[in-house]
């Protein structure tokens, strides 16, 4: 039973027992009913507000999760970001150079604090140069006889040279 329907109850009762308001108590006892008729109808008006505005926080939360999945999608798979220094940041991919291990075929990255002619590939252990022995970084074609090296231009980079 609802608040609404106790409250008409409680008037369908007392015009039942004859409680009208030729009496004292009578008056006060259906001022009362009045008031409680006016104040369950606040209360449902207030119900059907909180349901309503229930169900557009329910619709701005679900749109939020659709918002903070799509800024979020490659946080696993693109994990730059250093636990231990929240203040550090993120990794310019262009700092790096990225050559090919010449024994297994995997793919290594080195900043300028590697020596490029003393390169461990991590995947197979194995050394090996990334310079040419005919260029010595500062080449034009003989890139083709290096197995482990696209083109000197990363190199020259390391070394601060410029093409011109």
């Amino acid at each position: 039973m609802t608040l609404t329907e106790k409250v008409a109850y409680l008037k369908g009762l007392m015009e039942g027992l004859n409680i009208g308001k030729d009496t004292a108590e009578g008056k006060v006892l259906c001022a009362m009913a009045d008031i409680l008729e006016d104040m369950s109808t606040s209360v449902v008006d207030l119900e059907d507000s909180m349901a309503e505005a229930q169900g557009y926080l329910d619709e701005l939360d679900d749109d939020l999760a659709d918002v903070e999945d799509i800024i979020y999608e490659d946080e696993d798979e693109d994990d730059y970001y250093d636990d231990e220094d929240e203040d550090e940041d993120f990794i310019d991919e262009d700092d790096f150079i990225e050559v090919e291990c010449p024994y297994c075929g995997e793919t290594v990255y080195f900043d300028d604090s590697v020596d490029p002619d003393d390169i461990t590939c991590p995947a197979c252990n194995e050394s090996f140069s990334c310079i040419c022995d005919e260029c010595d970084g500062d080449c034009g074609d003989c890139c083709e006889e290096c197995d482990a090296c696209d083109s000197c231009e990363d190199l020259k980079a390391l070394d601060g040279e410029d093409d011109e």
